[in-house]
This record gives structure tokens, C-alpha cells and sequence, in this order.
């Protein structure tokens, strides 16, 4: 998708989701509503999803696309990478990364956000993949990281 087209598409999301999320509907169901909307909104998402980390393992929470792997193997794939580094990770090419989790064969790229709560911890990472190499770049890592903050601090129709 072409970054001008791409960066436009994003704000109009985030102004959808800032009418949609509410404060007292609670995370997952904020965390749910993101997943549907993003999933629906970019062509090239073919899993859109959170894994929660839970008791030292990041088990899935809600998503959209094909079934995920329920429960990811510790310190391996580019979930925990985003988890240990505290960072967002932008994979072109998941064959590539060392230690990749293929839940799907047809996942090509990837690219994941920390949910961090209001102490800075991580406490969730929201995990998109796409069946096409390179599908994400800085216009997917900034705006997804507005967005996934949106889990935590809920706008209230501010725009």
C-alpha cells in the first residue's frame, strides 16, 4: 500500500476506534474491538491479535484470522523479542528472524507492539502477520503503537 494512502487510512481508524473504545468496557474488550477493526481495515493483516503475558508465558488472547497457537514457547519468536527488548519488532521476512514460531506457514512477515501498563511493564503484545514479505514499515510501527496505547489510555473523543 502506497505510505500517503496507508497514513490516511490510519487516522481515519484512530478515529473510529477514539468513537468506539470506552474506559469502563474494560482491556479485553477494547483489545477485541482494535483486532476487528485493524483486521478489517488493512488487506494485508492476515492475523491480528494480543497475546497476554500471563504468569511468565504469553498465552493468546483475542484475535482475528486463523487459529494462533495457544500458547508461545518462552523467549523464542518475534513476540518475545518484543517482550524482552520492550520494543516494537518489524519483521520483513520471518524466515529470517532466529527462533521464528510459524503457527501459520503462510505467515511471511510480522510485526509486533508491547502493550505496556501505566508503570511502563509489559503486559500484553499485539502481534499482526501478514502472508506477504515486507508488508510492514515505519508507518505500521508508529501508528500501531498510537493505537495499542489506546488499550490502556482510552481516548475520550479527543481528536
Amino acid at each position: 500500500m502506497e505510505a500517503k494512502k496507508k497514513q490516511g487510512r490510519y487516522e481515519r481508524v484512530v478515529i473510529q476506534l477514539s468513537d468506539l473504545l470506552k474506559p469502563d468496557h474494560g482491556m479485553l474488550a477494547r483489545m477485541a474491538t482494535i483486532n476487528a477493526v485493524l483486521h478489517h481495515k488493512f488487506e494485508y493483516f492476515f492475523w491480528t491479535g494480543f497475546y497476554l503475558l500471563q504468569n511468565d508465558e504469553l498465552i493468546v488472547g483475542p484475535y482475528q484470522g486463523p487459529v494462533a497457537c495457544q500458547k508461545l514457547a518462552k523467549n523464542k519468536g518475534v513476540c518475545w523479542a518484543a517482550v524482552n527488548q520492550g520494543k516494537s519488532i518489524v519483521v520483513p521476512d520471518v524466515e529470517l528472524f532466529p527462533g521464528h514460531i510459524a503457527c501459520d506457514s503462510r505467515s511471511k512477515s510480522e510485526i509486533t507492539i508491547p502493550l505496556k501498563n501505566l508503570k511502563g511493564e509489559v503486559i500484553a503484545v499485539f502481534d499482526v502477520d501478514s502472508s506477504e514479505p515486507g508488508s510492514f514499515d515505519e508507518i505500521d510501527r508508529i501508528n500501531l503503537e498510537k493505537i495499542i496505547g489506546m488499550v490502556i489510555s482510552t481516548p475520550l473523543n479527543n481528536r
